[in-house]
Order: structure tokens, then C-alpha cells, then sequence
């Protein structure tokens, strides 16, 4: 499938066609699912900072700030999703870890709304995708409650609070003072917030819960239990009724498949009551990676013959098996997991979240042949689930990166003892709809990975609310966690890295029947378009991109596919990571967790005690990772394509690096590295050939001609697979720096939302090819009906403030992100200015 044709025929549609007409009682495409009478509650909020500020000054926090006569005209007005970190500045005594940005603070979030007399008697609760963290919510000065895990969903109830034809004041506090994390966590109201209004006796939330317990070619018998509450005060028969229908990639019903008969509920007041009723769709879609395939299952709560609720709830079909022998079978045919971990911040976004942000990352993994994401080390934001089901990925689904053991004074272990099952039961209740779920995840590489009864406990509590998926952990003491048994609590061993007895593990009578996973692999570094030459692959704070650099833990790609190779029986791996993110710059960090990577060998632990001793004296200005296969921006490395070429291996393609742009190395060697699809490439400089190489099935996945004496001009690769043509890679020295040329992943977007277009800027020679290594600084202006979001280039030691108009490009490109202003409809145009070269504009249309 082409995915980005895919995606744009999703946005045409999105942009142009109407709702379909049906049986469905919603033709629109449903913009929320669960309770129908849903809507955003994102605009119009007020906003202030205290406790620590951005330049590390400290400004007191008053007393009341939830009271409704609270003067709050001087606020600053915004929009959610916030991240009030993001705005930076970054600041080099802060910590490399979390992204050298002042996150820590004390945040003040104030809405003023009304509530019109007909929603009198109804439920109102307010729903939070995710807040960062230590949530406290009031209702005209009156405590409503808390959720304190910034990652997890969670419901509010308003309805006690609420005053019908007058105004209403939500406060919001948050405090991430008092929260640690390994990573940079974002700060604020960072996801979607939903008002929810719903009869006294509603579905609950997230009220249904989907399975296929019998699938065939001919039919599948679909079971839906439903959870009704009633919260009236008088006792209530209600009526349920499921319809199910074919759900196409914009969230519309296209065909009724199957009901439910109706069943009657009989409910006393404040009554809580579960009951379940099957419908059976003949020769049903299933869902796959190919053809992800959806249905909507659509429940209407009647009393008295009036419908008093409706919700939509979404889900798939599709069988999973795990196997210790024959790896994963979806449906029934294996698939190899050819996955990526990743943080949950969009780069120069920070950890405020945008849907087409995360769209553009989707298919840049898509493309690059990644079929499994796994949501490293938290619950992502429901829509990541959504596009997943969309498009075909797998989802490892991940709770914790800490339990009663901090890796850090104030992370998860402060919360853990009460909030563990509450946090637990949302992450499940919340995701289990979702077919691209095929794995939950308690935790990753916390430090408890030998306790039998803490394992056994978490897990079982995954096990109560969803059996039809296995648990996993992801083991950085892989033989620690299975000496102990208490791995044996699990479905699947997650390992991260150390794979170096597996083939004792898998003799073990207690694990012989175990699936294994990489659930986390590799740890290779690189910096896009910087290459180093000798023994050094680290210097001025960046990594070389000959991608053999990585941590004592960790191994190059090739390595791992080796690995892959000699274990074929492993379902896959997840690498770390897709994306580079904000923070964890490894080596270029002080992160005394990693030594735990080394517990059982002390010579690796002492050899990086001293690295990270010489960190602390230097304190490098590294903000953000080097572990992405792709960079901060979105621009691929040169590792892109070792996966591409692996993991696509009827893609016709090859690609050539380094550059050839090395005026000071005449005659000096230069290797040269090919990625292909194919299994053999002859090399070619200026015409003159510099011999065909060969791949070793199951042991070579690059070709390497490492002798190569660098004069300027072309090197051409021609690449065969069984022993025809297969595909061609050419790079040539460049001339000098001559203009600016820029490309959008989308020149029509939609006015008056947060729906962006994604410039990618490069600097050309004047026959159009990338200049390496030019960094010319880049002024971005506007013309016209839109606005710059954010600019970026890459680079992770840059200290240029992501909302910044000015931008210096590195090695040859840059990237600005815009969107549509005020809601405008109408054409506008994005300037590039740089000193000396010819300026580039691109026109946006928001329609």
C-alpha cells in the first residue's frame, strides 16, 4: 500500500465529503468515540505559572486561585492541548535528561462555561486525555478530585458542582515539582479535553467491552459486555441494543452488519450492573497490517421507549496467537515484528499533542517498513490507538516505568501503592477495543524485574480485565527475571538487549514454551549527516552516522539482525527508537540508571562510571537523543534505510553514505557503506568501477567498500537481486550553496483547526542537489491567512528556541511547521530567506 497516498485520500475526504446517509443514527464521521453527546472542551482556557519559572526564578503560588471570584482577566488566554515547557528557554545547567527545558512548575489551568437550562438533571463529566501531572480539578470552588500520573485518562465528575443558566469556573492545578522522570515528560493539560453529558442512566465509561470469542472465514460471533450505571435516585429498567457496522478510515458507519437482541436491565438507584449480549457477521473483514479492517458497534440505552443514550464504540477482528516455536501468527499467518519504541513528544512540539504531527511520523515509520510501535514507558493518547487501528500497526500497550522502586526520588514509586490498579484498570478499560492492542506491558526494566509476587500481582490484574491478550515486561535482567520464576507470571518475555542466553532459556522446561520479544533492541546513536573517520565516532558532542556507535548495552542494526537470524523463533524486535526525542541524550548524559544495564557485569559498570563522571565535569549541551532512526525533525538518517532495506525486502532500493562532499580528505580513505534490498551491489566512482560485493544471507545487511580513496565527483551503486538489476543510488559532490528549496507533506489543510503542514527546507547547489554540511541561517515569514508554529532543524545541540522564525539549517536541511490563522480559509505563502541564496516560498491552501 502507498501510505502517503493513502493518507492523502484520507485528508481529501476529510476535507470535502459529506457525512453518508444510513441506518447509522450518526452519519457524520464520529469525531469522539463512546458517549455521543461529546464535545471538545479545548478552547478558551486560562493559564498561569508558578513555583519555579522558566528562568529559574521562583514566583509563590497565592492561596484560592480555584475560587470563582477569582480575578483571572490577566491570565494568558490559550488553547489546549498546552505544554508550558516547550516555550523553553533551554538552559545549560539544566538537566540533559529531560531535555535541558524548565518543565518543572506549578501550573494554574481556569475555563469559564456555561451550562444551558435544558441540560438540567443530565451527568456532566469533564474527560482528560492525559495531564501533566498531579491533576487536582475544582468546580466553582468546589473539590471535585485527582488523578495524579500525568500519562493515565481519566473521568470527572461534574454534575454535583454544576449550575445550570449560569456561569461556571473549572480549575485545574498541576505540579510536575514534584514529579521525576528519565525522559523530558512535557508539562500542562498536554492532551484533548471532552465534556461528556449523558442521562442519569448512561453507558459507563468506557462501558463496553468487545471480543470475537469464535472467528471463522464464514462468520465471527461477536460478544459485547456493557456496563450501565444508573445514577438517579430512583430505581430504572432500561432497555440495550447493540448494531454493528463497517467503519471506514474517517470514523463513518458504511454497512449494518449484525444486532443484538435487545436486552432488558433492571437497575436500582446508584446501581452499577454489567450484561452481555452477542451478535454473530457473516464472513467478517478481519483486521490485519494490510487491510485494517473496523466495525462500530453502536448501543442505544432506551427508558420508557426514549432513547436516553448512545455510544460508539469501535473494534476489530482478528485472532492472535503466540507461539515459542512458529513466533506470532496474526490470523493465523506469523508476522514478524519489525517495530520501533518511542517517547510520546512530537520534537519541537513538545509533549502537547497534535494529531497530524503524529500522522506525519506514522507514515515516515510506515514507509520505512515498521509494522509494531510500542509505547515506551507509558499509556499513550488514545488517538495514537486510533491511527494504529487506521493504519495497520501493532501496539505494544505499556503501564509503568517504576513500581515500588524509583528510578528516580520522585517518579511512579510515590503513587504506586494506591493509584497502581486504578492506573491499571484505566490503561485496559480504556484500549482493549482497540485491535491493533496486541501485547500489555506492567513495566520496563523497573528495578523489582525479581519479585515473584509483585510480577505475578500486576499481571494478574491485566489478566481480570482483558484475558485475551498476554502480558509482557521488557527484562534488562532477562536471567535475573527468569532465575527467579518470576517471569513465569507472563505470556510473553520481553527482553531488552540481552539476548546472549537465549538459547538456554529456551531449553528451560519453565520458559520452553515462553514467545520471546525484543522488546527493546539495539541502542544504536547517530547524528543525520555527521560522519567521522578512524576509531572516533564522538566528537563535538554529535555521534557519526556510519551507524556503528552505540552504548555498551546496545549493538549496531546489523547486529541485532543477526541476533534475529540466529534465534528465528523470537517474535521480533522493537529498537530504540523510531524518532529521536527530548531528552536521554546518551552517551552525552548523566543518567546513573544505565548502570543497571550492567549489574551482573562489573567491568562495563566501571567503565561507564567514568563516562558519566566525565559528563558531569563537561556538562555537554545535549537536549535531546541520538537513538532515532529518524531525527527530531522527521528527517531520515542513514539507518533509515538498513530497516527499509530488511524490513521491505521487495522495495527496490539501495542507498550510498557518506556524502561526497570532502574537500579536505583528497586521496585520504573514505569509506563508503550501501543499504539494498538487493544481495549484491558493484560500486562505481567517476565511472570506474570499485568492485562487486555480495551479502551473506543471515550475516551481511550492508555492503562496505572501506578502502575507497575520496576524489570529488560521482559514486554510483547499482544494485541486483537474483542476479538482475534491481536499484540504482547515485551521490555526487556538490557546488556551492545557491538557494533554498521547499516541499510541504501537505499543501492543503484545514482552516480554523490544529491541522499543520510540515515544510521540510533545503539547501541546494544551483542543480538542485543538498549541500552536506551547510548551515545557513534561515529567516521564515509569512504571507497571508497563516502562522509558524514551530521551526527545527535536527541538530541536538541546539539551543534556538522551537518557536524561533530564525533557524540555522543542519547539514543542508531545516523545517518549519504552520498552520492556518484564526480560522482563515484562503491561499498563504511561506518565505525562506537566507543571506547570499536564492529565497524559497511555498503556497498552503486552508480549506
Amino acid at each position: 500500500m502507498n501510505y502517503q497516498r493513502f493518507f492523502q485520500l484520507f485528508l481529501f475526504a476529510s476535507l470535502f465529503l459529506p457525512g453518508l446517509p444510513g441506518a447509522f443514527s450518526q452519519s457524520a464521521p464520529i469525531t469522539r468515540m463512546g458517549t455521543t453527546n461529546t464535545a471538545s472542551f479545548d478552547d478558551g482556557w486560562l493559564f498561569q505559572r508558578y513555583g519555579l519559572q522558566p528562568d529559574g526564578t521562583r514566583k509563590e503560588e497565592p492561596a484560592a486561585l480555584e475560587n470563582m471570584a477569582l480575578n483571572d482577566a490577566s491570565w494568558q488566554k490559550l488553547q489546549l492541548p498546552h505544554d508550558w515547557a516547550i516555550t523553553g528557554p533551554f538552559r545549560i545547567e539544566l538537566d540533559g535528561s529531560t531535555g535541558k527545558l524548565p518543565w518543572k512548575g506549578i501550573g494554574w489551568y481556569r475555563k469559564h462555561f456555561s451550562i444551558p437550562a435544558t441540560d438540567t438533571g443530565k451527568q456532566i463529566f469533564i474527560d482528560f486525555d492525559g495531564a501533566m501531572a498531579y491533576a487536582k480539578i475544582w468546580l466553582n470552588g468546589k473539590y471535585v478530585g485527582t488523578w495524579p500520573y500525568g500519562y493515565t485518562s481519566f473521568r470527572m465528575d461534574l454534575t454535583p458542582y454544576i449550575l445550570p443558566r449560569k456561569e461556571n469556573v473549572l480549575a485545574v492545578r498541576l505540579d510536575t515539582e514534584n514529579w521525576d522522570s528519565r525522559w523530558y515528560p512535557g508539562a500542562g493539560i498536554y492532551r484533548h479535553v471532552w465534556l461528556v453529558k449523558t442521562a442519569p442512566v448512561h453507558v459507563a465509561h468506557w462501558g463496553t467491552y468487545i471480543t470475537a470469542p469464535k472467528i471463522t472465514d464464514r462468520d465471527a460471533v461477536v460478544n459485547i459486555a456493557l456496563t450501565l450505571n444508573n445514577q438517579s435516585q430512583k430505581s430504572a429498567t432500561a432497555i440495550a441494543q447493540t448494531t454493528l457496522y463497517e467503519l471506514d478510515v474517517l470514523n463513518r458507519p458504511v454497512k449494518k452488519v449484525a444486532a443484538t437482541k435487545e436486552s432488558i436491565i433492571d437497575l436500582n438507584a446508584g446501581e452499577e450492573k454489567i450484561t452481555e449480549s452477542q451478535a454473530t457477521i457473516t464472513r467478517p473483514k478481519r483486521w490485519s497490517i494490510e487491510a485494517p479492517n473496523r466495525y462500530v458497534a453502536q448501543t442505544v440505552i432506551k427508558i420508557n421507549g426514549k432513547v436516553v443514550d448512545t455510544y460508539n464504540s469501535p473494534f476489530g477482528i482478528r485472532t492472535l496467537e503466540f507461539t515459542a516455536r512458529n513466533g506470532f501468527l496474526l490470523n493465523g499467518k506469523r508476522v514478524e515484528i519489525q517495530g520501533t519504541c518511542n517517547h510520546h513528544d512530537l520534537g519541537a512540539l513538545g509533549a502537547a499533542f497534535n494529531e497530524s504531527a503524529l500522522i506525519r511520523q506514522l507514515n515516515i515509520l510506515k514507509d520505512m517498513g515498521c509494522n509494531s510501535l510500542r509505547t515506551s514507558h507509558n499509556p499513550p493518547a488514545p488517538e495514537l490507538l486510533e491511527l494504529a487501528d487506521k493504519m495497520g500497526f501493532l501496539v505494544w500497550d505499556e503501564a509503568f516505568d517504576a513500581w515500588k522502586k524509583g528510578k528516580r526520588k520522585n517518579d511512579y514509586n510515590k503513587i504506586f501503592d494506591e493509584w497502581h490498579e486504578k492506573d491499571l484498570k484505566a490503561l485496559i478499560h480504556r484500549d482493549r477495543n482497540h485491535p491493533s492492542v496486541f501485547i500489555w506491558s506492567i513495566g520496563n526494566e523497573v528495578l523489582e524485574q525479581q519479585n515473584v509476587q509483585l510480577t505475578k500481582h500486576l499481571a494478574e490484574i491485566m489478566k481480570r480485565e482483558d484475558p485475551t491478550r498476554p502480558v509482557s515486561n521488557g527484562y534488562n535482567d532477562p536471567d535475573g527475571g527468569r532465575n527467579s520464576g518470576a517471569a513465569t507470571a507472563l505470556g510473553v518475555m520481553g527482553v531488552n538487549y540481552f539476548f546472549g542466553q537465549q538459547a538456554k532459556w529456551d531449553a528451560d522446561p519453565r520458559y520452553a514454551n515462553m514467545p520471546t520479544i525484543g522488546s527493546e533492541t539495539s541502542s544504536c546513536v547517530s547524528t543525520r549527516g555527521e560522519y567521522y573517520f578512524g576509531s572516533n565516532d564522538y566528537q563535538n558532542w554529535q555521534i557519526s552516522s556510519y551507524d556503528n556507535a552505540k552504548p555498551g548495552w546496545g549493538c549496531s542494526p546489523d547486529e541485532q539482525f543477526r541476533t534475529n537470524a540466529k534465534y528465528p523463533n523470537l517474535l521480533g524486535e522493537f529498537v530504540w527508537t523510531g524518532f529521536d526525542y527530548l531528552g536521554e541524550p546518551t552517551p552525552y548524559n548523566s543518567d546513573e540508571t544505565n548502570l543497571l544495564n550492567f549489574r551482573t557485569d562489573p567491568s562495563k559498570k566501571e567503565e561507564l562510571e567514568k563516562q558519566l563522571e566525565f559528563i558531569r565535569k563537561n556538562n555537554p549541551p545535549s537536549r535531546s537523543s541520538y537513538f532515532g532512526i529518524i531525527d527530531l525533525a522527521g528527517f531520515p538518517k542513514d539507518r533509515f534505510y538498513s530497516y527499509q532495506a530488511h524490513w521491505r525486502p521487495d522495495l527496490p532500493m539501495a542507498h550510498i553514505f557518506p556524502h561526497w562532499n570532502w574537500p579536505e580528505r583528497i586521496d585520504s580513505i573514505t569509506p563508503v557503506h550501501v543499504y539494498t534490498s538487493g544481495d549484491e551491489a558493484e560500486l562505481f566512482l567517476n565511472g570506474k568501477s570499485l568492485g562487486r560485493k555480495h551479502k551473506t544471507p543471515g550475516k551481511d545487511f550492508r555492503l562496505t567498500w572501506d578502502s575507497v580513496r575520496y576524489v570529488p565527483g560521482e559514486l554510483k551503486v547499482i544494485c541486483y537481486k537474483n542476479g538482475k538489476q534491481w536499484a540504482t543510488d547515485i551521490v555526487k559532490t556538490t557546488g556551492e550553496m545557491n538557494k533554498l528549496v521547499l516541499s510541504a507533506d501537505r499543501i492543503a489543510i484545514k482552516a480554523g483547526e490544529d491541522d499543520l503542514s510540515f515544510i521540510t527546507v533545503k539547501v541546494t547547489d544551483n542543480a538542485g542537489l543538498v549541500v552536506p554540511r551547510s548551515h545557513p541561517l534561515i529567516h521564515f515569514s509569512i504571507e497571508g491567512p497563516g502562522e509558524i508554529v514551530a521551526t527545527d532543524n535536527g541538530n541536538p545541540i541546539s539551543f534556538v528556541p522551537f518557536q524561533s522564525h530564525d533557524r540555522p539549517a543542519f547539514n543542508g536541511m531545516a523545517l518549519v511547521i504552520v498552520k492556518s490563522k484564526g480560522g482563515a480559509k484562503g491561499k498563504f505563502t511561506v518565505h525562506a530567506i537566507s543571506e547570499q541564496l536564492a529565497e524559497g516560498s511555498i503556497e498552503i491552501e486552508n480549506r
